[in-house]
């Protein structure tokens, strides 16, 4: 049987958005909840408490609050694609279309900053997306990634 086309979650973003993160295209978890990096797993919530002291233990919308409190917003690279699971290699490439980013970049010039959470994040990014900013490649915050908590950390602060 054939996946069906999934469509990604809209940005979050305020106002006053510095800062972009990227990553690639929401987990299954994160499209049933409708939450950026609703994984437990993934310790994108704990980079976050990390750098801008955003508890980790808040409801979801007080934590997309206090990110954008910050400037940062988020969004990821696809906007819709075939995907067997969560993980970035499973993407179905013929399928993938990514999100449009003139009118997100267009409606929010404070953007000064673009960070792609992940490798295959930054490559679609950099195979697909035209912008103005370069685009800095962090360590996915996956927690399949093997690489230690404190050394994403250490790079995620050094990038921030």
């Amino acid at each position: 049987m054939t996946e069906p086309l999934r469509e990604g979650l809209p940005p979050v973003i305020g106002d006053d958005a510095r800062v972009l993160i990227l990553g690639s295209f929401p987990s299954e978890r994160s499209l049933v909840a409708g939450e950026y990096y609703a994984n437990r797993r993934n310790q994108f919530w704990q980079l976050m408490a990390g750098l801008f002291d955003v508890g980790v233990d808040l409801p979801y919308q007080q934590r997309i609050d206090a990110l954008t409190g910050h400037g940062v917003a988020l969004w990821d690279v696809v906007h819709r694609c075939r995907r067997v699971g969560s993980m970035d290699a499973k993407i179905d490439r013929a399928t993938l279309e990514v999100n449009d980013f003139g009118p997100l970049f267009g409606g929010h010039p404070g953007i000064q900053r673009i960070f792609v959470n992940g490798l295959t994040a930054f490559e679609l990014f950099e195979a697909h997306v035209e912008s103005e900013l370069p685009a800095v490649r962090l360590p996915s915050s996956s927690g399949a990634l093997p690489m230690s908590f404190a050394d994403k950390l250490e790079r995620w602060r050094e990038a921030a």
